[in-house]
């Protein structure tokens, strides 16, 4: 059977060209391309196939691909049914038992090189921990990694072992990584990770037909370039030295920084203050709830989500948050000095041109 193009699928599933055409200006902006590169994406959609992938879960709470399901820009149902061809996924699939595992040794068999392996959740090292099957699963895991075109960590779990690997870690949980050396991985950390990163990364690789540029981490560049700190809506308050001391008081109603009552934001990498979740609509800081640096490794034992961090160390930030404060009410307090000053030099003229 011929197999079809992307634009093949869309045609085929009843949409126009002009809807094609959205879709593909959707997929550009998600992936952080200038306008100009939409033709880009639109020739790379009219050539490429819908790719295979395989989605695994391991030690998960299946966040992740809740998360992903609510891609809005573009739609899931656009990247599953013309995007993408979801081969198997235990969450996502309808078939079941039997009938989905066929379906895995028929992508392992027939399409190996060609196929994305997702990932979500880690690994035990002990065998007996997770089994699927009577297979554990790092059996699973390293056969479906063997024959990938690409392996993609979804969420903190699989990119840094996540919650099952918090301390005393009973499972001796490891991410990916550990595992697999020698296949090119994608981490895309977060617990969830946004679900336009999720797909934006998947468009990437299906578009260009390679990995998108990845940082010294292994995470990509367009989604985990600037701290959540440097893109923060209430950026303007930490400058200032206005913090919010607790969750009830008049600097929490007021929108003031959430630094000192636990906020991440200065040490976190991610997307969350550009992109927002739902659709764009807002993201934790934006609705009152201090960043917990769930992108970033080992945040589950980094103290608790809502006491500050004592000392930040100076290789994960540039910014002192402990003296930012102390400076900035310098500067209003000499402000208010010179000002003061001002004002009785021009009461002292004021008397000595009346003679008083």
């Amino acid at each position: 059977m011929k197999r079809k193009t992307i634009l093949e699928e869309v045609l085929d599933r009843g949409l126009t060209r002009r809807d094609f055409l959205k879709m593909c200006t959707a997929l550009a902006a998600t992936m952080g391309l200038d306008f100009s590169q939409t033709d880009q994406v639109v020739a790379a959609m009219e050539k490429n196939y819908r790719v295979p992938v395989i989605w695994l879960q391991f030690q998960d709470c299946t966040g992740c691909s809740e998360s992903f399901i609510r891609s809005t820009h573009p739609k899931v149902e656009s990247v599953l049914f013309n995007m993408i061809s979801l081969e198997y996924s235990e969450a996502l699939s309808a078939a079941s038992g039997h009938q989905i595992e066929a379906a895995l040794e028929h992508v392992l068999e027939h399409y190996s090189g060609e196929y994305i392996l997702a990932v979500e959740g880690s690994l035990p090292t002990d065998d007996a921990f997770l089994t699927v099957g009577g297979v554990s699963a790092k059996e699973t895991f390293l056969r479906a990694a063997k024959g990938a075109k690409a392996i993609i960590a979804y969420g903190s779990c699989s990119s840094w072992g996540g919650i099952p690997a918090a301390y005393p870690n009973p499972t001796k949980a490891k991410p990916i990584t550990y595992f697999v050396k020698d296949k090119p991985i994608i981490l895309v950390p977060g617990c969830p990770p946004i679900a336009e990163v999720m797909t934006g990364v998947v468009a990437h690789m299906i578009t260009f037909g390679r990995l998108p540029e990845l940082d010294h981490l292994g995470r990509p560049k367009a989604f985990y370039r600037h701290r959540i700190h440097d893109k923060c809506n209430r950026r303007a308050y930490f400058d200032a030295g206005l913090f919010a001391e607790s969750f009830d008081d008049e600097g929490a109603r007021q929108g003031y920084c959430l630094y000192k009552v636990g906020c991440k934001g200065p040490t976190t990498y991610n997307s969350c203050a550009e992109m927002r979740w739902n659709g764009g609509v807002s993201y934790p800081i934006q609705s009152g709830n201090p960043c917990i640096g769930c992108s970033e490794k080992g945040f589950w034992d980094n103290g608790p989500f809502f006491v500050r961090r004592a000392k930040i160390p100076a290789s994960q930030t540039t910014i002192n948050p402990e003296t930012v404060g102390a400076i900035a009410v310098g500067i209003t307090a000499a402000g208010v000095a010179a000002h003061a000053a001002v004002t009785a030099l021009k009461k002292k003229d004021e008397y000595h041109d009346r003679g008083e």
